[in-house]
């Protein structure tokens, strides 16, 4: 299993500080209480570091170009599909699709469409829980607009949840982009938005799990299409 680099170190902390918990509570037990509890806390301890590990765990994925389509930028359930007005760069009407990340999800994040990045913005905010209407505006979050080769712009945020604490990005102004690259990665759990031309055609409904880089979520009409 490949580890994201973004684990490295959160990985040897956590390793670390298990060792040393297991290494003082073997010294401060009696040696009649010994050898029945500290294999309990190895144990313990051991599927507390695994999990770690897998959270941060780096998939192998085929990359899917179609410029028609918008792929999942994360795995996830998607939460919402809704038209909204983005009033942050584009200032238009559009349609959002909402994938929420559990604890247990892979948290690599994709470039759902290729191009070049428009515009980048880290904005820092609050920590509601990411399926609070709120957090899309008020979390702490990033703001990537990327100009397809066509001219059209699909809008992502990520964003940070209750328990997640750390975006990363990968993502500059002025930088070209692939569909289904690796756009970042945010850690234990959260929520990405992707905000598509409001005529979009929708291929996920509310409730449906999605395979970040691998899953369609919308089809984009041609763009002399587009009203």
């Amino acid at each position: 299993m490949k580890i994201n680099k973004e684990g490295y170190k959160i990985i040897g902390i956590t390793g670390l500080i298990c060792l040393l918990l297991g290494t003082g509570i073997y010294h401060l037990l009696s040696n009649h209480d010994r050898d029945t509890l500290i294999w309990v806390v190895v144990v313990l301890m051991l599927l507390f570091w695994f999990f770690i590990v897998a959270f941060f765990r780096e998939p192998r994925r085929v990359k899917i170009h179609d410029a028609d389509l918008v792929f999942a930028p994360c795995d996830g359930r998607v939460v919402v599909t809704e038209p909204v007005h983005e009033t942050e760069y584009l200032d238009q009407e559009m349609m959002q699709i909402s994938i929420f990340m559990s604890i247990t999800n892979v948290h690599m994040n994709w470039v759902p469409v290729g191009g070049v990045v428009e515009y980048f913005k880290y904005h820092p905010g609050r920590f509601l829980v990411a399926w609070h209407p709120k957090s899309s505006t008020e979390n702490e979050r990033t703001t990537t607009v990327v100009r397809m080769k066509d001219g059209r712009h699909v809008l992502f945020r990520q964003i940070a949840g209750l328990i997640a604490r750390r975006i990363v990005s990968y993502m500059k102004v002025g930088q070209h982009v692939q569909q289904n690259d690796v756009c970042g990665f945010i850690k234990f759990g959260s929520r990405i938005d992707v905000l598509l031309p409001r005529n979009s055609k929708l291929l996920v409904e509310i409730g449906d799990p999605v395979v970040g880089s691998l899953t369609p979520i919308a089809r984009l009409r041609p763009h002399h299409e587009e009203s």
